[in-house]
């Protein structure tokens, strides 16, 4: 697996992983976080989710120019580091919402998401840059696409770990204090503390009967018992940032130490353009003109497949919330079901492609963009008939249902992991290939920036992510898959309808 690949791309890879597993403890909380915390609906914690997501890579933007510019791409990565670390380290302080600081702590919160997007920008595009870099060189060349699968099974482990690290440290600090776990009690807190005395009758049945299961004893106040367990649940919360400050002290020192062994892609492009004539630099321009629309069209597909995809913190995270019977497990911890599929499949996938290549059925990078795009549609298609077959309303009609003791019947847990398994063979024909076809068409002298164009397209997809829970909560549910479906299929097509283009464009 990992023969004839360069040096640099393990200490690239581990430095990479570090940084996800951080981020990956607070993405698989923070819908619910921003929820139990301030007490939003989940519309908006939706939102400020999909804004804070598409931030993270609309700023690789800025990260990558700024590289590109100053041609200083280690002290850009570095700096990502430094800036993200200090976003978790905000995070980190755990501070008991009331109702007279909870907008500035929401501001303070939004801030240090922002720390959190902008030293993103700053370090992952470059660092992807750096990788594409490793395989310009014609001895790794053919390499390209599977050191990109490698580097992106890195990324996963850290993902794979992370999802099980908030609910862990939650759950073991409302057993300090004598409380148990239960995703839907926030909620009901935040409803009586809000409206006391005009909440519904079977709301204040459920409360009650909530907060028995939960460590409530009849005879000590109601108020006070929602009040401490909000505080104690978010504290858990915060506390396992800690975990995530860690994660980036670790990636950060590794990067440090082993930088020396990294190319720098602007140095390299600038000794090249060099030794070029003037006829071959205009020919270059043509050819990098052509690659570059090449790049764009599959920028657009991208886009689509994004907004499909990172429905896992958003639509899919409340599905596994009020459909799917999680009563054992953390709705949270699903989302390592994601990574462990794609450190499973990805040498298999690799296996699959090296044997088509050595047949000489190589298949290429844009095709298999696009049959990823059918296999994210087959995933929703069983979610849609899946939801049709058991009748499933909507999720604010769900959750009624269940407050008025209606017995619904809920998934079982082989939905999610059936949804996951379609989904992550998809991530694997277009995430980790989009990742190496920016790097090969990418002019050497905008790598940052490119890569930081393809994060774009995803944040372009992330500011998407919004419409998923809309759907979820005012439609039979089985409308949201069905949306999704019809985005992943026209995305196919549009992606075989350019396919000779844009194999003869990036040839």
């Amino acid at each position: 697996m990992f023969k004839n690949h360069p040096k640099g791309l393990i200490p690239a890879a581990l430095s990479n992983m570090g940084e996800r597993f951080g981020y990956y403890i607070m993405n698989a909380v923070l819908v619910l976080f921003l929820c139990s915390k301030f007490g939003l609906s989940e519309e908006k914690s939706t939102l400020i989710y999909s804004v804070f997501y598409a931030g993270i890579y609309v700023l690789s933007l800025v990260g990558g120019t700024i590289a590109d510019k100053t041609q200083n791409y280690k002290g850009t990565i570095i700096w990502g580091l430094v800036v993200m670390t200090l976003g978790y380290v905000v995070l980190a302080v755990p501070v008991m919402a009331t109702s007279e600081n909870t907008d500035m702590l929401l501001a303070v919160t939004a801030l240090a998401l922002f720390f959190i997007a902008f030293g993103n920008g700053l370090f992952k595009g470059n660092l992807q840059a750096i990788v594409g870099q490793l395989y310009d060189n014609p001895r790794y060349a053919s390499q390209r696409d599977s050191g990109f699968q490698i580097f992106y099974v890195f990324i996963n482990i850290g993902g794979l770990i992370a999802p099980f690290v908030a609910p862990m440290l939650r759950s073991w600090w409302l057993d300090a204090n004598g409380m148990v776990y239960d995703a839907q009690f926030p909620a009901l807190c935040h409803e009586f503390l809000s409206v006391t005395g005009t909440m519904a009758t079977e709301n204040i049945d459920q409360l009650y009967a909530m907060a028995t299961a939960v460590g409530y004893t009849q005879g000590h106040e109601l108020q006070a018992f929602c009040s401490e367990y909000l505080n104690v649940f978010n504290t858990g919360i915060h506390y396992s940032f800690i975990a995530s400050v860690a994660a980036m002290l670790i990636s950060l020192t590794i990067f440090v130490i082993t930088k020396k062994g990294l190319p720098t892609p602007a140095a390299k492009a600038k000794a090249e353009e060099v030794k070029m004539s003037s006829e071959e630099r205009r020919a270059m321009a043509a050819e990098i003109r052509q690659r570059m629309y090449a790049l764009f069209a599959v920028l657009g597909i991208a886009i689509f497949f994004w907004f499909s995809f990172h429905q896992n913190g958003t639509s899919m995270s409340l599905f596994a919330r009020d459909f799917v019977d999680t009563s054992a497990i953390a709705p949270e911890i699903w989302q390592a079901v994601n990574p462990f599929f794609v450190i499973v499949l990805t040498p298999l996938v690799m296996l699959l492609f090296g044997a088509l290549s050595r047949r000489g059925r190589e298949i290429s990078t844009p095709k298999k963009i696009a049959i990823g795009m059918g296999l994210a549609g087959v995933a929703y298609l069983f979610l849609m008939v899946f939801s049709l077959v058991m009748d499933y309303p909507s999720g604010t009609d769900f959750r009624a249902l269940m407050a008025q003791g209606v017995t619904v019947a809920k998934a079982g847990w082989w939905v999610l992991i059936l949804y996951y398994f379609f989904m992550t063979v998809a991530e694997l024909f277009i995430s980790p290939l989009g990742l190496s076809f920016v790097s090969k068409v990418a002019p050497k002298h905008l790598q940052g920036l490119c890569q930081g164009l393809w994060l774009g397209a995803t944040a372009l997809g992330n500011l998407l992510l919004w419409i998923g829970p809309l759907i979820y909560n005012q439609y039979p549910l089985w409308v949201a898959w069905a949306v999704f479906l019809a985005v992943c299929l026209v995305s196919m097509g549009a992606m075989f309808a350019m396919l000779k283009w844009l194999e003869r464009a990036t040839a």
